[in-house]
């Protein structure tokens, strides 16, 4: 599964600390971020990341790949009192994501549940309907 990785500045560290938690699971998949978040996970897990451009540009780059329909699953751990105009959208994430019924997460408590259900198996639906786009 090809996994979109965003986080708010002040959501970094918490999605760095989710993905050394979850690096288990999260090293059978592609995993893609946006540029800054992406390097501070590469720092602590050692995962490969494919990295976009940093902020609203590279949350235009995720949206042409989940319009493409490309990544399976988004997590976007957003600050719910940002105010940063140079910072991805949350709104245009997931507008994208509904259009084209990828599975986003947007929360510690969401992502959690979302990564365990791959690990289960709960997601292998977005295989068929990707080959099927």
């Amino acid at each position: 599964m090809n996994i979109g990785l965003i986080a708010h500045d002040n959501r970094k560290t918490l999605m760095q600390n989710l993905c050394v938690a979850y690096h288990h699971i999260l090293s059978k998949h592609k995993l893609l971020a946006t540029a800054t978040t992406g390097r501070r996970i590469e720092e602590v897990t050692n995962l490969p990341i494919q990295k976009v451009l940093p902020g609203s540009f590279g949350e235009q780059q995720l949206c042409a790949q989940i319009d493409s329909n490309t990544i399976d699953m988004v997590i976007f751990l957003r600050d719910p009192d940002n105010k940063q105009d140079n910072e991805p959208s949350l709104s245009n994430i997931i507008k994208h994501c509904d259009a084209n019924n990828i599975p986003a997460a947007t929360n510690l408590a969401s992502a959690e549940i979302m990564i365990l259900a791959l690990d289960r198996g709960d997601l292998d639906w977005r295989l068929m309907y990707r080959e099927n786009q």
